[in-house]
């Protein structure tokens, strides 16, 4: 009688779908880094050691990207041919990409130890069905999360990433044009400055002479 409450456990764990939910947590790395968040991109640390023990040679990592509030209906792919693209974003609101080699995760962990989301501005505009790490559209927010991805389908997965907002572009028209008009006054004063040492440099001559 009780085999039935085991199952609903099991599967609120992911074990009784062969689906391993691991306690990791992607986050953008909170070390001071450069272009740590840009309007179009981002840096997360590497899932070092995270898969180790669900992995096979063969298995592939794939990072999920997913407006915040969309990452709660987000349902993983059955096999790679059903992975949403880059291209889909704003139609599906998420996508997956930077697909990796599952042994490039494995410890001890290689260098560099973060990663570019949307990063690669060549895949873009060329329509391609391969997976893209295109540049993100908007400022967000944004979740993400690792999927360990076997030939059978998902096999592990991490948690999602808290909430993570982009910077966002200024506009032209908020530049402060100040600078522009204090230019002009350094080139009125030099001007004035050269033609007052004319002045003097005649009056000189004219004392000698």
């Amino acid at each position: 009688m009780e085999l039935p409450w085991v199952l609903l456990a099991l599967a609120g764990t992911g074990t009784a779908t062969g689906l391993a939910r691991l306690p990791y947590v992607p986050r953008v790395p909170p070390v001071a880094l450069l272009g740590k968040v840009t309007a179009t991109t981002f840096a997360l640390e590497r899932p070092c050691c995270v898969f180790d023990r669900h992995a096979n040679a063969s298995d592939t990592v794939w990072l999920v990207v997913a407006f915040a509030n969309a990452s709660a209906t987000f349902r993983n792919p059955s096999s790679r041919a059903d992975v949403p693209l880059y291209k889909q974003l704003l139609t599906t609101l998420s996508y997956m990409t930077l697909e990796t080699a599952a042994a490039a995760f494995a410890c001890p962990a290689p260098s560099p130890a973060v990663l570019r989301v949307g990063g690669d501005t060549a895949c873009k505009d060329q329509g391609r069905q391969d997976p893209c790490n295109g540049p993100l559209p908007s400022p967000g927010p944004y979740r993400v999360k690792f999927l360990l991805m076997g030939c059978h389908g998902p096999k592990a997965e991490t948690r999602w990433s808290d909430p993570i907002l982009l910077r966002r572009a200024l506009s032209p028209s908020t530049i402060d044009p100040v600078p522009t008009r204090h230019g002009s006054v350094v080139v009125v004063i030099a001007s004035l400055l050269a033609s007052l040492g004319t002045v003097l440099a005649t009056a000189v001559l004219g004392v000698l002479g």
